[in-house]
This record gives C-alpha cells, sequence and structure tokens, in this order.
C-alpha cells in the first residue's frame, strides 16, 4: 500500500482519500492471482461517468500493460500504479522499506513514510502538495522518537 492511507497506517496526522493506493508486484505468477482476485471483486475501471465502474476484461498481462488502473469495487475506490510517482522501481523498490502494521487486525505491508513523501513530491498534484507539511512534521516526530543507532 502507497499513498495517503499508507501514512496514516504509520499514524501520519492527515485525512483519508477516496481511494486506497497499492503498487502490485509485477511477478507474472502475482498479476494471474491479482487478477483472479479483481474478479472475486468484481472490479471495474473507474470513471466519473458511469459511478459503479465500467466492466473489463483482464489477464496477468493484460493487467502489465497499464503503468496505473483507477477501478472500483463494493468495497470502494482504489488504485493500482506500478511505478508511482517517485518510485522508478515500483514493488521492489517500496519492498525494501516497506512495514508490515495491522489495519482493523489485517497484517498489510505499508510503503515508508519517506517513500510516501517522496512520492507525493513528485506528483505534485494540489492534494498531494496540501498534505506534505503534515508528513514532514510526522517524519520528523518519528526521527526524533527513534532511539541512536
Amino acid at each position: 500500500m502507497i499513498g495517503a492511507f499508507a501514512a496514516i497506517a504509520q499514524h501520519a496526522p492527515i485525512a483519508p482519500t477516496r481511494d486506497i493506493d497499492f503498487t502490485p508486484d509485477d511477478d507474472p505468477g502475482n498479476l494471474r492471482n491479482l487478477s483472479s482476485a479483481l474478479k472475486q471483486l468484481d472490479a471495474r475501471i473507474r470513471t466519473d461517468a458511469e459511478g459503479t465502474g465500467i466492466p473489463f476484461a483482464h489477464d496477468a498481462a493484460s493487467l502489465r500493460r497499464a503503468e496505473v488502473w483507477n477501478l472500483i469495487c463494493g468495497y470502494g475506490e482504489f488504485d493500482l500504479a506500478f511505478k508511482p510517482a517517485g518510485i522508478p522501481g515500483g514493488f521492489a523498490e517500496l519492498a525494501s522499506h516497506a512495514h508490515l502494521v495491522a489495519v482493523d487486525g489485517v497484517d498489510v505491508y505499508v510503503a515508508d513514510l519517506a517513500d510516501v513523501i517522496r512520492s507525493k513530491e513528485a506528483a505534485g498534484r494540489p492534494k498531494d502538495l496540501r498534505v506534505l507539511p503534515a508528513l514532514y512534521r510526522h517524519q520528523a516526530r518519528i526521527a526524533s522518537h527513534r532511539p541512536p543507532a
């Protein structure tokens, strides 16, 4: 998980966004599992014109042909970003710094706060820039409470 929800899972004091951002491993086996899970969720392409989304056919190969998928399912909105802004190495780069945290009793790997910040800086969208000061302060608080190495 990356984005606002990854920061919130690390206790960053920011408001949640409408969607949850994920960076999947693009290993073919994982993509086959992801395609299967998306079918079970009845995931659809998210559009402003169609509130419930547009159905789409996919498999492991077709999922990887796009850099980003904006999707919706019965549980809400989510994005799959294979290379989030500022993270050219995608999953492998994020995984090397990720943290395992419990979210509502489920263990989830979340991007390190520094990676979330780097991605938001690179994206440069107004919604990302607005939360950066709070993320910088939270990062400084975390650093000040770490024991010296």
